[in-house]
């Protein structure tokens, strides 16, 4: 049988994995016909031959070495390991050249220059056997992951593969094959040629070791210490919980399955109250103790600069919790009506500072609870926001957009239903929510009241941390954009959303605009109809200040007046409460 060890990408279908590390016999039929191992396989480092996986034996024999430690490796340096890691590379058919200039010069840089002495040698008595043990376990960790899927879930239904545009789906990982995953990254074994941009992100180091230097962002030289400090971390206790990745689609045709993308004409008629809205002025997402979706101001390639130059709000997320940098190896690029929600992510740093002044200041320990097959209670959810929107944020087509990504990212579609019922019986209305309304009236009908009850009951306090979302290098309207993601998480029928300001100075008056809101009782049509208008007169020159600004009548300029053939009686009922 002819070994196959890949370079390419093929797009696959559904995953949902528990990967424990058992021993396993799977027939050479059923690894060589898999869907899910074949299209993952061009982006893996390792070989399919019959019934196993496996490294080459020069490999075999190198990681054997390093994971005796430097008395038989003789690894005890940044540019030792940098040649062990060429070696490797060589073994497996991999081209140095392929790697970032002045890679080799960072590694040598960092481990033998910007490490202390006594932190060296912990690397490289401890780290750097622990992860080679984690490669030579790698083989059996995913034939394990195989095998185990299967047996949870069903033939080929859960196992590790490519997830591509407009394929929803779950991956379930525990940490130990995720550990295994990002020690091959460090070793710089991803496989990288002919990759398109339909292919995920490279997650190899190597451009972040080769953007250190002596006189360049310090930022860069933080990030690698974060890393290195998961590395020793995992290498001195092995966490035993479990990470699932999902990628959410909202279908853009009417669908069975749930709720669809939905249309400006969805938004202004939806009669959803609008949630309970929070501000905080100081504190970080990260940080928030409540039960909440923590919001990831994501590239449209999950991870966007994490392993290069970036070094902001998502960037910084993926350092203090480097599991999430293994999704990168298997999510393509998002599409407008996507999202990547992440549970169960295990944080190991603490740092300070943003951008050019974030620093990692320590180990973190993470007491965050578990729910249910081991994932910690800590849930991210990867929206990209349009970038250099500019004027066309305003255009109906730009606040649908933006509207209905962070609406995919809040939104559970297994419990969406569920709700709606909940949400009808306790309003006691018969009125649309707007959204999909022919689907969700069908969906509702054929749910019993003690099912959504229990739904409510389980799922009513998880809310939504978030802040200035597509704004800062992106380029967005912070009022706008706070207003968008109000609107999004109300009608995901979440009960709160927590909003972060970061001291943006454009958001200095959102609790007055918050308070204002409420008080007037209005519905996610209402509020969803006044942005609408605002974003009209900004685009046709009739107003230049902010939504905010526009929006409390004691800021309205005397030249802009609301006017009857402007408006539906929704917006007539709005003006009345705001003279009166």
């Amino acid at each position: 049988m002819a070994e196959s060890f890949g370079v390419g990408g093929v797009v696959c279908g559904w995953l949902r994995s528990s990967l424990l590390a058992l021993p396993c016999a799977i027939s050479s039929v059923d690894m060589e016909k898999r869907e899910d191992l074949n299209s993952i396989l061009p982006f893996l480092p390792l070989f399919l031959r019959s019934s196993a996986l496996f490294w080459p034996s020069q490999v075999l024999e190198a990681l054997k070495a390093l994971a005796s430690g430097p008395a038989v490796s003789r690894v005890r340096s940044g540019g030792v390991l940098f040649d062990s890691i060429l070696d490797l590379r060589d073994s497996l058919g991999l081209s140095s050249g392929e790697l970032a200039p002045r890679t080799a010069s960072g590694y040598a840089l960092f481990f033998d220059e910007m490490m202390s002495g006594m932190d060296s040698r912990v690397w490289f008595e401890e780290a750097i056997p622990g992860m080679a043990r984690l490669l030579l376990r790698l083989p059996s960790l995913l034939e394990a992951h195989y095998l185990k899927s299967d047996e949870m879930f069903g033939e080929g239904k859960a196992g590790l593969r490519f997830m591509g545009p407009q394929e929803p789906g779950l991956v379930f990982l525990n940490q130990e094959l995720i550990a295994a995953l990002l020690s091959c990254a460090m070793f710089c074994l991803f496989p990288t040629r002919d990759r398109d941009a339909r292919c995920p992100p490279i997650i190899n180091f190597d451009v972040l070791f080769a953007s250190l230097n002596r006189n360049g962002k310090h930022s860069q030289e933080q990030k690698v210490r974060c890393l290195v400090h998961y590395f020793e971390r995992i290498c001195l206790r092995m966490p035993t919980g479990y990470v699932s990745f999902e990628r959410k689609v909202l279908p853009r045709e009417s669908s069975d399955h749930g709720v669809t993308y939905p249309t400006a004409a969805n938004w202004s008629t939806s009669t959803v109250p609008l949630c309970s809205f929070e501000v905080f002025s100081s504190g970080l997402i990260e940080d928030q103790p409540h039960e909440a979706i923590e919001v990831d101001f994501a590239n449209e390639y999950l991870g966007g600069g994490a392993l290069k130059w970036g070094c902001v709000q998502e960037e910084i997320r993926f350092m203090i919790n480097p599991e999430l940098i293994v999704g990168m190896l298997f999510m393509a690029c998002m599409e407008d009506n996507e999202a990547i929600e992440i549970i169960g992510i295990e944080r190991f740093s603490c740092f300070m500072g943003y951008g050019s002044s974030f620093r990692f200041i320590g180990d973190y320990v993470d007491n965050k609870p578990y729910v249910s097959v081991g994932r910690r209670k800590t849930r991210i959810v990867a929206i990209d926001a349009l970038c250099s929107p500019r004027m066309w944020q305003y255009k109906v087509e730009g606040l649908v957009r933006e509207t209905n990504k962070a609406f995919c990212g809040f939104l559970d579609q297994s419990m969406y239903k569920c709700r709606l019922k909940w949400y009808a019986n306790s309003s006691k209305q018969e009125k649309s929510t707007g959204i999909s309304e022919n689907e969700n009236r069908s969906e509702v009908e054929g749910n019993s009241d003690s099912e959504s009850s229990q739904v409510m009951d389980s799922q009513d306090n998880v809310g939504i941390a978030t802040g200035n979302w597509g704004c800062g290098v992106f380029g967005g309207d912070p009022e706008i954009k706070s207003i968008i993601q109000w609107l999004a998480a109300s009608q995901a029928l979440r009960p709160f959303i927590h909003y972060y300001t970061f001291g943006e100075a454009a958001l200095h008056r959102l609790e007055e605009v918050r308070q204002w809101i409420l008080l007037h009782g209005w519905t996610v049509g209402d509020l969803w109809n006044m942005l609408v208008e605002y974003s009209d007169q900004r685009l046709n020159r009739k107003t230049h200040v902010g939504f905010f600004a526009w929006l409390l009548p004691c800021n309205k300029p005397s030249d802009v007046r609301h006017t009857s053939e402007h408006f539906t009686l929704s917006h007539l009922r709005l003006v009345s409460s705001r003279l009166s």
